[in-house]
């Protein structure tokens, strides 16, 4: 992925917690065979399944990609400040996004599967007043569902992260455009763009 300086994002706790907030990504494979599935971070290890219909576990463990897509949103020129003064500006997409690179494992271990399901659903399911829980449903009913998924783990091996978010432009442009994001409900943008 292409970064500019001021664009990278590289400490881990950051991107850590820009993945768990974003929960989804897609799984690019070997012949650049892209899925796009809910993931969940767990020590350093991507964890998520795939339809067993879904051919792409076949072909087996190798690297693979996660990309996560953050906020995104286009911006305007007329959002400059500047742009009123000199005219030079141009539209431009404001985003966050991080890759994460490892060795994907695929697993079709039941109560891996069982382990999965369960943590993902828990941490989809806080914070809500009566949230639903694996065992809510019928066992039979879960123990059949998990038989028509396979499982993956992606060892994360690198993490690149790309915050583009006006860092570019000076401190009155990069004011225009998070009060401009705040006024259109992109809270998520403006709140990226603290000063």
């Amino acid at each position: 992925m292409y970064t500019p300086d001021h664009f990278r994002e590289d400490r881990p706790d950051v991107l850590h917690d820009a993945m768990r907030k974003i929960g989804f990504a897609t799984l690019v494979t070997t012949g650049l065979e892209a899925n796009h599935l809910p993931m969940l971070l767990q020590d350093g290890v991507l964890r998520g399944h795939v339809a067993r219909a879904n051919p792409v576990w076949k072909a087996g463990d190798g690297a693979a990609l996660a990309i996560f897509l953050g906020p995104h949103a286009y911006v305007s020129p007329s959002w400059y400040p500047s742009k009123a003064v000199a005219g030079k500006a141009v539209p431009t997409w404001n985003y966050i996004t991080v890759h994460a690179r490892g060795a994907l494992r695929w697993v079709q271990d039941a109560d891996w599967l069982r382990a999965h399901v369960t943590a993902l659903s828990d941490a989809h399911e806080a914070g809500r007043a009566e949230p639903w829980q694996v065992s809510d449903a019928p066992a039979s009913y879960v123990d059949s569902l998990l038989r028509a998924i396979v499982g993956f783990e992606l060892a994360i091996e690198t993490l690149e992260g790309k915050y583009k978010l006006s860092q570019n432009r000076d401190a009155a442009d990069r004011d225009g455009v998070r009060e401009a994001f705040a006024r259109e409900g992109r809270g998520d943008l403006a709140g990226l763009m603290k000063p």
